[in-house]
């Protein structure tokens, strides 16, 4: 879905390499380099997977920015410490990251739309805010 809003824009194959969905934790273990033992010490929807996610975007296609979600879209899978809306949001750069925590109140669309729209207001404002390739921080949650 992030993908489809960014190449929505005319010149986007100008800045946008690609996106890479990795719903099963095979692929986020396999394809993004996500340890195991993050997957099973803190679940698929975490700060720390997020975080290994965007590393991993990172390293594969070479971009400057990238973004990861990880979330629980609904209607099902959501637990007492996790429900359902529940979404990790992770963007930047390997040299700084912010990550951020959600849980948004709609039926699965509803979430997944919210989720790429807040990861691309997030990116935008990451980039805007700050020399991306500094290591400066922004005042921005550090991964």
């Amino acid at each position: 879905l992030i993908g489809h809003l960014i190449t929505q824009l005319p010149g986007s194959s100008e800045y946008f390499k690609g996106s890479i969905v990795a719903y099963s934790n095979d692929l986020k273990e396999g394809l993004l380099g996500v340890p195991h033992d993050v997957l099973m010490a803190h679940g698929a929807v975490s700060r720390e997977v997020a975080d290994a996610m965007l590393l991993g975007i990172l390293e594969i296609t070479g971009a400057d920015v990238a973004m990861a979600t990880t979330g629980i879209a609904g209607p099902s899978g959501g637990t007492d410490d996790k429900p359902v809306g529940t979404v990790w949001i992770a963007v930047g750069s390997k040299e700084h990251h912010q990550s951020r925590h959600f849980i948004f109140p709609f039926q699965r669309e509803g979430n997944k739309l919210v989720t790429a729209k807040v990861a691309l207001f997030m990116l935008r404002s990451l980039v805007h805010d700050k020399d991306i390739h500094s290591n400066t921080p922004s005042g921005a949650d550090k991964g």
